[in-house]
């Protein structure tokens, strides 16, 4: 991972205490002040021996003693502190977030102070509304209402390109929806109702949410309006501080199934920050793209969209190259050394895919296209497809997550045809991740049971690690802007 800039000059008072053959001033000290600083992100899981550094650090501090179990009593006096006397609303998605944060609130609360809604965007994966029915039945929660929006949804997403522009408008159609639920149901705010979320620690940071971090994208959770109620205290978050791999054990700790709590993690907005939306069969790519240097012998195309990436600290949309090979379903090392070397050596890249339906180049057209519940269903068998693929070679539980992105891109020109992008990633806090390798045979599979789609063209497996790529997203890009989507305050809103 390269951020492209250093501090160069200690500042008065420190020394250097720590080099690399990259960075001269890798780590300092100012010992009169006591004061430490590190140029490299030992937070993250690839960081080696960087979660040990931070624990010496804390015991010099103030030494002190933390676990799950610590956290759930610690977390459940701070949900009764407060919520008070209040009730609390949340919207449940079904993935692991939310279903912590809903039992953790129907633990210390008690059912009758908490309901829970589930929205059906007509975004989720094929099924899921059952299997999340059936799973809190098994739970003996049925304090869930569960409400079918899709119609809602594909009607307000049917102008939107950008992906900050379709979160936007998923948080703002769910706060809407919430809403008139909400209102249905007979809860209003000034009768002690206020809203739950299972937000967790990473969503705060791409968020901007911490004092210095740079916004990444905006999660679903985190829109204007949302925003506005945490501010007035009228939301809570009890998964805020936590990391997904906490978040796992924190769920069984409460006694919830393996099978549930383990289960990849998926977006807030579902599928419809995997639908990549184009308005323009312009292609994308910049005059200096041809003066990027690539050292590699493989093929190549640059691929007439761009990518979402993490680059330092900040968000970047750059273009993603899709690389072919003879043998297009094996991932070499030298592909994977490729993978590392050219976005960290031009900014210009970010991503980088092996595509494993073809062995020799082609070229790649735009098929304009926006967010449709025909898109949503083809993205939906294809990662089904995945998740079934997955299920039989015994690898879900190896992998972190795999996201199945669809690009609005086939092969030639003039064409209708798209393209799915396999994105199987491992990692265990969310800040960092590394592309999974899938045997051989599993890639072969799964590309020729996915190429049988109707319209699917080519099929990409993503080698890029985050950073400098994120999890899954693309870029779109529209001819027009998007409408504005207003929101105009709800059951929940404060008060005038």
């Amino acid at each position: 991972m390269s951020h492209g800039d250093e501090v160069a000059e200690l500042p008065a008072g420190f020394m250097r205490i720590a080099s690399t053959k990259d960075c001269v001033n890798a780590a300092m000290m100012d010992s009169e002040r006591r004061l430490y600083g590190i140029q490299w992100h030992n937070e993250v899981t690839h960081t080696e021996h960087g979660m040990e550094v931070l624990k010496r650090f804390a015991e010099l501090c103030k030494p002190a003693q933390w676990s799950i179990k610590s956290y759930a009593e610690h977390v459940g006096a701070q949900i009764k502190k407060e919520v008070g006397d209040r009730k609390v609303f949340m919207l449940v998605s079904g993935g692991v977030d939310s279903t912590v944060a809903f039992t953790l609130l129907n633990n210390v609360l008690g059912a009758d102070r908490v309901q829970g809604l589930l929205v059906d965007t007509g975004l989720m994966r094929k099924g899921e509304v059952q299997m999340i029915e059936e799973a809190f039945a098994k739970l003996g929660i049925d304090n869930l209402h569960i409400e079918d929006a899709s119609e809602e949804f594909f009607r307000n997403l049917k102008d939107a390109y950008d992906p900050e522009e379709k979160r936007r408008i998923i948080g703002d159609t769910f706060l809407a929806v919430q809403k008139r639920v909400s209102e249905e149901m007979g809860l209003k705010m000034e009768e002690g109702w206020m809203l739950g979320q299972g937000t967790i620690y990473p969503d705060t940071i791409e968020t901007g949410g911490t004092k210095y971090a740079d916004k990444i994208k905006t999660h679903h959770n985190r829109v204007e309006a949302v925003q506005k109620m945490i501010e007035k205290g009228l939301v809570i978050e009890p998964l805020k501080e936590l990391y997904k791999d906490e978040v796992r054990i924190l769920g069984e700790e409460l006694g919830l199934p393996h099978e549930l709590v383990w289960r990849h993690p998926f977006p807030g907005p579902g599928l419809g920050v995997r639908i990549l939306c184009m308005g323009s069969t312009e292609e994308t790519r910049s005059k200096e793209i041809s003066n990027v240097h690539i050292p590699m012998t493989n093929a190549f195309s640059v691929l007439p969209i761009r990518s979402v990436g993490v680059q330092g600290d900040g968000r970047t949309y750059r273009h993603a190259i899709a690389v072919f090979s003879d043998k297009p379903t094996r991932i070499t090392e030298a592909l994977l050394e490729l993978a590392t070397q050219v976005p960290n050596g031009n900014k210009e890249i970010n991503r980088v895919l092996l595509c494993t339906s073809q062995s020799e180049r082609v070229e790649f057209s735009v098929t304009p296209g926006v967010i449709t519940r025909e898109r949503a269903e083809l993205l939906r068998e294809a990662d089904d497809i995945v998740l079934q693929e997955m299920r039989t070679a015994d690898l879900y539980e190896r992998i972190w997550q795999f996201p199945v992105v669809l690009l609005p891109v086939g092969i030639g020109r003039g064409e209708k045809g798209q393209s799915i992008v396999l994105r199987p990633i491992a990692s265990t806090d969310a800040m960092t991740a590394n592309a999974f390798l899938l045997p051989p045979e599993v890639i072969k599979n799964i590309t020729e049971r996915i190429l049988r789609l109707p319209g699917i063209d080519a099929v990409f497996y993503d080698l890029t690690n985050k950073p400098p790529a994120t999890a899954s997203t693309f870029a779109g890009r529209k001819t027009r802007d998007p409408p504005k989507t207003s929101f105009s305050g709800f059951s929940f809103a404060p008060l005038p």
